[in-house]
């Protein structure tokens, strides 16, 4: 199965779906030519992306093992992490949000959700949005929130400044999570820059990356987790173990020094 390319109405970029090549049951989202998501129609819980299984990690820990939760996703994809959050807690009440109108049809006409998904769709800007998931989720905040649209210095700039996370966390349940994916170049001054102001407005800010990213040398993803919960033992233990490999996972503290060694 392969989906017609359509035209993206805000970026202008082209999207389709294709199989990956690998299995029957997967397919990749193409934006503009290159992959942009993964999914598994047989198998949502296998989360292909590194970075995503990483953040997948960090929704394990908002509740207990199978237990719904509320999720909120900022930047919609191919609602690759919707997909893994209802294989593993069947029920959740969740909200995807996307600025391109054309795009979250195209998933849901090709690669429909696991029976039994409560995922309600957004057409919105990222920030403008925040008011509206409490209604969307029945009056209720989100524990899990998800920010997956930052590529770099193109990222806009209301979506990269202290008022937007400041936003976001209010916008979260209590004891919350937001997880931030920020894919940078080279020196990372993209991620440090968002790092810094994570720092400033959540008590705890956990960094999650490939362990090589840690010399500052590289391209690639580093996932940012802002919360009120304190990075313990065990946590830490569980995460590492989960990976993927080699992987580093970094508490407030150690967060806050490497940023300073960037």
């Amino acid at each position: 199965m392969q989906s017609p390319s359509i035209q993206l109405s805000v970026s202008g970029q082209s999207a389709r779906i294709i199989p990956d090549g690998l299995s029957y049951s997967g397919f990749i989202l193409e934006i503009g030519g290159a992959e942009q998501s993964h999914v598994d129609l047989a198998h949502p819980e296998n989360i292909f992306y590194e970075y995503l299984r990483r953040i997948g990690h960090i929704a394990d820990l908002v509740a207990e093992p199978g237990q719904p939760i509320r999720a909120a996703h900022l930047g919609a994809g191919a609602l690759t992490l919707a997909r893994y959050i209802q294989a593993t807690r069947p029920g959740s009440a969740q909200v995807a949000v996307d600025i391109e109108r054309e795009l979250p049809s195209l998933v849901l006409d090709y690669l429909p959700l696991p029976a039994g998904s409560r995922l309600e769709v957004l057409i919105d800007d990222a920030r403008a949005a925040l008011p509206r998931l409490r209604p969307v989720l029945h009056g209720a905040a989100p524990d899990l929130l998800v920010l997956d649209i930052f590529s770099g210095w193109g990222a806009p700039d209301h979506l990269t400044e202290s008022g937007f996370y400041e936003e976001m966390r209010v916008a979260l349940a209590e004891n919350g999570f937001l997880a931030v994916n920020v894919g940078d170049d080279p020196g990372l001054t993209f991620f440090k820059a968002q790092a810094q102001i994570m720092l400033e407005v959540f008590e705890h800010v956990w960094c999650l990356t490939d362990s090589s990213m840690l010399s500052g040398k590289h391209a690639g993803n580093l996932i940012l987790v802002g919360t009120t919960r304190a990075l313990d033992a065990d946590t830490r233990a569980n995460l590492t173990a989960a990976g993927p490999h080699p992987g580093a996972i970094l508490d407030t503290f150690e967060t806050a020094e490497f940023v300073a060694s960037l």
